[in-house]
């Protein structure tokens, strides 16, 4: 068996989320298990990096996969994508990695970008893609909210009561708020979040709270404040998956020694 990372591109719409579940719940992990079938019948253990919750989509989720099928990276990517069609899902790259290369246990960090469009009508063509918001945000007041979450705390506050994870303890790398201008002069406002690992919703928590600083019905320091308090009951709104992408995993320099053929 050969050890392959790919690196994986969707839109989260309709899926369930990353995680395969079950039957009449067609999910991201479960269409590229069908077409990896269809090129290997012994493919065996697709994992990702990260679970994607439904509607979140991706830009850089990295998954491995084990062949026993001899095939060349580029030449697996390129058969995924025509097996994956029409799915809206597409293999960006593939690399052939070590045998002890874990799409999940080996990354380094996980970056996340979340999109928000302000305005008062309804979303058409970015309708799923970002979150509308009815009037105009504060970026300063939400980047000074925001550098209150930076470093190592206990993110109790912004943990879905899902979360499976043993311990709410988490390090914060990034959370940054920036206003872009597109070429055509529209706005819209980004909030980027890294860090080796998160919480379940963690980023989806911690944007629906920077918002009501970013409307003024909050102080930035309430963030410090209900940071603190460890206190999932203290959070503000959480965001809807629309506007959350997975833009990037980040592993050890030359873990993904680049040997597939051009994009």
């Amino acid at each position: 068996m050969a050890r392959f990372a790919l690196v994986i591109e969707y839109d989260g719409r309709p899926f369930c989320g990353w995680q395969r579940v079950g039957q009449g719940m067609p999910s991201v992990q479960q269409a590229i298990e069908q077409a990896l079938a269809r090129i290997d019948p012994l493919a065996s253990g697709l994992v990702a990096a990260g679970r994607t919750d439904s509607g979140v989509h991706a830009t850089g989720q990295v998954a491995h996969v084990d062949l026993a099928k001899p095939l060349a990276p580029g030449r697996l990517r390129d058969a995924l994508n025509a097996h994956l069609r029409p799915d809206p899902i597409a293999v960006i790259d593939a690399f052939a990695v070590a045998p002890d290369f874990s799409a999940r246990f080996s990354a380094i960090g996980r970056r996340y970008r979340y999109r928000l469009i302000e305005r008062r009508a309804d979303l058409t063509v970015d309708r799923g893609l970002a979150w509308r918001v009815p009037r105009r945000l504060d970026v300063d007041a939400m980047n000074e909210g925001a550098a209150l979450l930076l470093g190592e705390h206990d993110f109790s506050t912004f943990r879905d009561a899902e979360c499976q994870a043993g311990s709410a303890l988490r390090t914060l790398d990034v959370l940054a708020a920036e206003r872009i201008v597109l070429p055509d002069g529209r706005e819209e406002v980004h909030v980027r979040a890294s860090a080796r690992s998160f919480l379940h919703r963690q980023v989806r928590s911690m944007v629906g709270s920077l918002v009501l600083v970013g409307f003024g019905w909050r102080e930035p320091r309430w963030m410090g404040e209900i940071l603190a308090a460890a206190d999932r009951s203290r959070c503000g709104q959480v965001a809807p998956a629309d506007g959350l992408c997975l833009v990037g995993v980040d592993y050890p320099p030359g873990v993904l020694a680049h040997n597939s053929a051009p994009r």
